[in-house]
């Protein structure tokens, strides 16, 4: 999960690490309380979770309360890499004297984790990195030994940090560490760190990412999602424990193993293109290994759910899991949803293949559940539910 700027900001004044005093606003009239309220010059910032803001206008420095009204209204609304601001963060202006770059971030490549440092930070540290590389100090980092006080100044001193901002340096990189380690975070990033003109070097920006698989012990991290953004029904998939992630087309797809629905949505995009319409992939569902009727309930409700699909594409490799407790599962969940007054209307096409199919097939076509067609291969049941989904069926 990525965190907007103010909110990484929060997280790591509660380290300790310095941060300009701001606030956020939703409306004109806020930006313009939230200025009063600071005083002074202030800087108006957008926030969206995607980096080039400052380049694409979305961040403007006022002079005064009246100022920071009519940047807000030039930031509220505008369209940032495909992002729209909805807030900005209205900040106390800084006295910057120099800009570094600063991260902590997993490095899965090397199976370790990586400090980024370098005295070239700023708007321009992505050219930096790539035309004077020498310039971008790469420094492993131990999850066994850490950061300490004295790993942290020696990274600063490999991004070639001035003498008079070593210490500040070393200060907020050694909590800034603390931050990434305790809040099971993937990426700590802070560009610009500021030394400012009165010696203190501080996080002038922030860029958090934390790792949603540690949510099991980060329970605070729920208060971090952004709830207006997130789509409705990969909310209502999220509530019933489904991996489910919500596509542009209208074939529904539903699969046990990551691999298998990721090669089936490749399969039935493929097949879309030879139909009128090129039906497409409406979501990447994984019902995992274990296939019961609450489950694949649950899974056919989400879909049913999205009024783009027209088709569904049920697809199982039997493996721990046998080919007749899913297709079980599908009678049941048929049971299940038709008891709850949701009976399935659309068309389904099943394939199932591995540990006891054949078994899983007889299961099926003794049911004789309504609208539901066996394929024996998965080439053929991606061209026989994108045909069905192309007459709208």
């Amino acid at each position: 999960m990525d965190l907007f700027e103010h909110q990484a900001k929060e997280l790591f004044a509660d380290y300790g690490i310095p941060v300009p005093r701001g606030i956020v606003a939703h409306t004109v009239d806020e930006a313009r309380a939230a200025a009063e309220q600071l005083t002074g010059r202030v800087v108006v910032k957008a926030q969206v979770k995607t980096g080039g803001r400052g380049k694409a206008g979305g961040v403007k420095v006022a002079d005064d309360a009246q100022d920071a009204v009519e940047k807000a209204k030039a930031i509220l609304g505008m369209d940032i890499k495909g992002h729209t601001v909805h807030k900005v963060l209205v900040e106390e202006a800084s006295a910057i004297a120099e800009e570094y770059y600063f991260s902590f971030l997993l490095d899965r490549a090397n199976r370790t984790f990586l400090a980024i440092c370098s005295a070239a930070g700023g708007m321009d540290i992505e050219e930096v990195a790539h035309s004077a590389p020498e310039k971008v100090a790469k420094v492993p980092v131990s999850a066994l030994t850490g950061v300490d006080r004295e790993r942290a100044r020696e990274i600063a001193v490999a991004g070639g940090l001035p003498e008079q901002a070593l210490d500040g340096a070393a200060e907020l990189i050694e909590k800034l560490w603390c931050c990434f380690v305790d809040e099971d975070a993937t990426l700590v990033e802070v560009n610009p760190m500021i030394l400012s003109a009165d010696g203190q070097v501080k996080a002038l920006d922030g860029k958090v990412t934390l790792d949603d698989n540690a949510v099991f012990r980060q329970p605070d991290h729920e208060s971090y999602a952004d709830k207006s953004a997130e789509d409705p029904l990969e909310a209502a998939a999220k509530a019933k424990d489904l991996n489910y992630v919500k596509l542009d087309g209208d074939v529904g797809i539903i699969g046990n193993g990551a691999g298998l629905v990721m090669s089936t949505l490749d399969v039935v995009a493929y097949a879309g293109e030879a139909f009128p319409g090129k039906p497409a992939p409406a979501n990447f569902l994984d019902i995992g290994g274990g296939a019961s009727a609450e489950v694949m309930a649950a899974g056919l409700e989400i879909i049913l759910s999205d009024p783009s699909v027209k088709s569904i594409f049920v697809n199982v490799f039997g493996g721990i899991t046998s080919c007749d407790a899913v297709a079980n599962g599908i009678v049941a969940a048929f049971k299940l949803l038709e008891s709850r007054g949701e009976a399935v209307t659309h068309p389904l096409v099943v394939r199932l293949d591995g540990n006891n199919a054949q078994l899983g097939r007889q299961i099926l076509a003794d049911a004789a559940l309504p609208r539901v067609e066996l394929v024996d291969t998965m080439d053929d049941a991606a061209k026989r539910v994108a045909e069905l989904a192309s007459v709208g069926a």
